[in-house]
């Protein structure tokens, strides 16, 4: 018995070795991707069923970028709704459980890259809220902004703490890693007035929503400047694919979709730009 399980033992050794050296030998990228569902690509063909509440697609951008490295590994645990608690505790999905998206990385890792801190200043509830069945005021602002106090940039202000230390907690698990912490897409056009019923936001709340977003990815781009990692600007070359754009221009789909994707979310060409944009600060890196 001992003689049989010594050599199951050195059976299965010489199958991690060969594994270890194979992987060496094709120079294979081992990329991890994390985030929410701007990463995940909720509606997007194809949709993953591990969990299938984490509607995470195949085609999303980690996914076409792994498939533009030769012979890269990706390990995609994104998940829609995440937030950066749910990168070091299990997010509870329809259909079970994400385990802490942390747990995909380890000290071998070569790449990570991720879109997070939206669902931390509650993106789902903002675009609830400030919708409005007519096209007048300035509800949203009215909603947020109070006395001269902004809850919404007081929130993105308290967020950029902990996308630090999710940064942080990347690079103790990857410390050979390079992070590439991407922005947010362009929602509303950059200038003028929105697209009222398409887009159910007031011609005077546009600017202030416009903002709100761009102080969120100025806060994403800071963080990352400050703690080790590469801010991927998908925000400023998605100017004029927003949401109001005709269905075979915009990137981001608005409340009603035409092209496969959730409501306010990256379509399938959405996630072909980030895809491109991603790869080019990939390749500037050695990638």
């Amino acid at each position: 018995m001992g003689s049989w399980a010594h050599a199951i033992g050195r059976r299965a050794l010489r199958t991690v070795v060969v594994v270890v050296l194979a992987v060496a030998a094709c120079g294979c990228v081992n990329y991890v991707a994390l985030g929410d569902s701007y990463t995940a690509g909720p509606v997007i063909p194809v949709q993953q069923t591990n969990p299938s509440g984490c509607l995470r697609s195949d085609h999303n951008y980690p996914h076409l970028v792994a498939a533009s490295l030769d012979g890269a590994v990706l390990r995609d645990v994104s998940c829609s709704g995440a937030t950066t608690t749910d990168m070091t505790s299990p997010q509870s999905v329809q259909g079970g459980s994400n385990p802490p998206q942390f747990d995909a990385l380890g000290p071998h890792t070569d790449a990570v890259s991720l879109t997070i801190g939206g669902n931390d200043i509650g993106f789902v509830s903002v675009a609830e809220n400030c919708s409005s069945p007519v096209n007048s005021g300035t509800p949203c602002q009215d909603r947020y902004v109070k006395n001269g106090h902004d809850t919404l940039a007081e929130l993105i202000t308290n967020t950029a703490p902990k996308v630090q230390a999710v940064l942080q907690g990347i690079h103790a698990r990857s410390p050979h890693a390079t992070i590439f912490l991407l922005g947010y897409l362009d929602i509303l056009p950059d200038s003028g007035t929105g697209c009222w019923p398409q887009m159910p936001i007031t011609d005077g709340d546009v600017p202030y929503l416009r903002d709100t977003e761009k102080r969120l990815n100025s806060m994403l781009q800071t963080v990352a400047g400050a703690n080790g990692a590469v801010y991927v600007d998908t925000y400023t070359p998605s100017i004029g694919r927003d949401a109001c754009q005709l269905p075979t221009v915009r990137w981001v789909e608005p409340v009603v979709p035409v092209n496969p994707a959730a409501p306010i979310h990256p379509n399938g060409a959405g996630m072909e730009a980030t895809a491109k944009i991603l790869l080019t600060a990939m390749h500037q890196h050695g990638f």
